[in-house]
């Protein structure tokens, strides 16, 4: 005898159509972008030879808004070079997020430095951290904070995405964008072919460098989205995305020519800024560099931050975006 397929209950089906049906943020609702991360979002310390994301997103946005007799956007950064997530989980010289920049926020708003005008339902906060937190000089080579009996792992990472967003709401902010980890085993450094650099004389398997590195991106991505769709209904009138620049890079990787536009022959592999070693470099110029996808070993391009800002600027905008999912 067949039985009859168990039908899904009204409770599982009304589950899937909620979690699909949250929109993205009204147009004309964001004025103000902060963004906190490391170096793929640092305004001061630019990692990619020229302009990163957020000036160019803030300017598309910008753009477009006066187009239609509309007010700028404004930036206000956070972001710091070499920072990683939590100094409790990771090492790192260079502060992390939990740490410094959310009390450095915290202070600027308590300063006046950002101004009362920027609060929770007209600013974007975004996040992009991790690459210092599973990388060379995190978790794939088992660095371990001083006192730790434990190596950390992706799962605290993640989970510390989610406490930053705890904090901010906390603290006024009520929109959120979360970037998460990009395919770094797709990076010069982090490839197969392990690209050297003055900056790591220890030796290493770069074969076992990329599997490590794809493996843990891509399961500390799933589980970043799980715990932020799980968070998203404990937040009352937060507005949760996550940005899927792992999947956006990766497409880049793919078809380089649907995203770069430079004059040389497009390259996904080498990068823009290239030394062996300390006295012997060579250095991509003019518009020739605008046909790479890597601007040194570890950092994106400034035509991919292009692109992350293009996708940026249609969030900002309230606009549909393919690499976007809203879970609240």
């Amino acid at each position: 005898m067949h039985r009859r397929p168990a039908l899904p209950t009204v409770a599982l089906l009304l589950n899937t159509l909620i979690s699909s049906t949250f929109a993205a943020l009204p147009a004309n609702q964001i004025s103000n972008l902060v963004t906190f991360g490391d170096s793929y979002t640092d305004v001061v310390y630019v990692a990619d030879g020229g302009i990163v994301w957020p000036t160019y997103a803030v300017r598309y946005a910008s753009e477009a808004r006066n187009q239609t007799g509309g007010a700028p956007v404004t930036h206000y950064p956070l972001a710091m070079s070499g920072a990683v997530c939590s100094t409790k989980l990771t090492p790192g010289d260079y502060g992390s997020v939990l740490e410094n920049q959310v009390p450095g926020y915290v202070d600027r708003v308590k300063s006046g430095a950002i101004p009362p005008s920027v609060y929770g339902n007209n600013t974007l906060y975004t996040l992009w951290i991790g690459t210092n937190d599973v990388g060379p000089w995190g978790q794939l080579t088992g660095q371990t904070v001083a006192g730790a009996t434990e190596m950390t792992t992706v799962v605290d990472t993640v989970e510390c995405w989610i406490d930053w967003v705890k904090n901010m709401y906390a603290n006024g902010a009520r929109n959120f964008l979360l970037q998460n980890m990009i395919p770094l085993e797709l990076t010069p450094m982090l490839s197969r072919e392990g690209f050297d650099i003055p900056d790591w004389t220890a030796p290493k398997n770069s074969t076992a460098w990329y599997l490590f590195t794809k493996e843990v991106t891509t399961a500390g991505n799933k589980i970043g989205e799980l715990l932020l769709k799980d968070l998203a209904p404990t937040l009352p009138g937060a507005h949760l995305g996550l940005f899927d620049a792992h999947s956006l890079f990766a497409d880049m990787y793919a078809h380089p020519e649907q995203y770069l536009n430079g004059t040389a022959p497009l390259n996904v592999t080498a990068p823009v800024s290239a030394c062996h070693t300390a006295d012997t470099c060579t250095v991509v110029e003019g518009t020739d560099k605008d046909s790479y996808l890597w601007y040194d070993p570890l950092h994106p391009s400034e035509q991919a931050n292009r692109v992350v800002a293009q996708q940026i600027s249609q969030i900002v905008l309230g606009e549909e975006n393919k690499w976007t999912t809203w879970f609240s």
